[in-house]
């Protein structure tokens, strides 16, 4: 290893560090005037002042006008810093060794700075601006700051986002919402079958979620659920058009859940959710959440049932299925279900500075 050389594109007290330590590990003692010899001539030393001390030549180093032109430099670079979330490739270890190693150079230390530059590097989303808002009020540090960006970085791996692979656990008996391709009801309007039946995901347990931006909300998010291995069936009830009711259930005559084409007549698919444990909740829905989830028949005075399952059970041929069925019943237990996070969609740049 060589004595590093002074060229102004490193900061000063880094150099200087350095340089002890390449003197330290070589028990040696360092000669101020030997180390002058390093700087580049094309930095200029003051004249008249006895730099006898690493310290003065610190200060030195920092006097020469290319030491500005280092700092301004990496303020551009903090200006043009963009964090990529994890879903899309980034690394959020290497973004903020990055944008520390900027500040420093940069000499940024009031943390009131520090927040405006991490703020502006952030995907312009809902998501990461009001949490951003809402964490950073009282942080008065830069320990605080990483930490609470963490925070922010942490829970969004977890947020459920459109088009996002999910699944459904039943909370009381601990399946999985699931459905057979290509098996029907024997009753009711014949259709693909639902159940709750594995107690992990499999591939018939997987529900691919939409809705009609980015992120879920728990004010007024309507969300669809379609079937992942029969992708162009969709959760919901249908409406009996010749007997002017929905069809029942097999077991327990509530409302019939079924799979269905998307662009079915008399077909109601637009699930509704809200927090089964926090009343009036009204952050993103996540992984792990515990919800209900609820249902509005449109073709009988939009009456709205929820979604539950049971250890009721029906048969066909020689299979037993758990009922999963609607109702308009008093909420309890069994109409909780617990969303998984199986995969999340990863979703442009553009998109995620909309």
């Amino acid at each position: 290893m060589d004595l590093p050389k002074y060229n102004g594109n490193i900061h000063p007290d880094e150099w200087i560090d350095d340089i002890q330590k390449y003197l330290s590990i070589r028990n040696k003692n360092y000669d101020v005037g030997l180390i002058k010899k390093l700087v580049d001539t094309n930095i200029s030393l003051p004249t008249g002042i006895n730099i006898d001390s690493l310290e003065k030549l610190c200060n030195a180093l920092k006097e020469d006008y290319s030491f500005t032109i280092f700092k301004n430099t990496n303020k551009r670079k903090l200006q043009s810093l963009k964090y990529i979330p994890e879903s899309r490739g980034g690394d959020t270890s290497k973004f903020i060794s990055n944008f520390l190693k900027l500040c420093y150079n940069a000499e940024i230390n009031d943390i009131e700075e520090q927040k405006n530059y991490l703020y502006k590097s952030l995907p312009m989303n809902n998501y990461f601006s009001n949490e951003f808002y809402y964490r950073m009020n009282i942080v008065n540090s830069t320990n605080e700051l990483i930490k609470e960006f963490e925070g922010i970085v942490f829970e969004e791996s977890n947020l459920i986002k459109n088009e996002s692979i999910i699944a459904l656990k039943h909370v009381a008996t601990g399946k999985y919402l699931g459905s057979f391709e290509n098996l029907h009801y024997m009753t009711g309007n014949k259709r693909q079958l639902v159940f709750a039946g594995s107690p992990v995901p499999d591939p018939n347990s997987l529900w691919k979620i939409k809705f009609d931006k980015e992120l879920a909300t728990y004010t007024n998010t309507s969300i669809k659920l379609q079937h992942v291995k029969s992708s162009n069936k969709f959760l919901g009830i249908c409406y009996d058009g010749i007997n002017h009711d929905y069809h029942k259930s097999p077991s327990t005559n509530h409302t019939e859940v079924s799979c269905n084409n998307v662009s079915h007549l008399y077909w109601d698919k637009n699930w509704n959710f809200k927090h089964s444990k926090l009343e009036n909740y009204q952050g993103y829905l996540k992984s792990n959440d515990i919800i209900n989830l609820s249902i509005v028949k449109q073709y009988q005075n939009n009456r709205v049932e929820f979604l539950r399952s049971h250890d009721i059970q029906f048969t066909i041929g020689n299979d037993t299925f758990q009922e999963v069925v609607c109702h308009n019943e008093r909420l309890g237990g069994n109409d909780e279900w617990c969303i998984e996070l199986i995969k999340q969609h990863i979703w442009t740049l553009d998109t995620l500075n909309d």
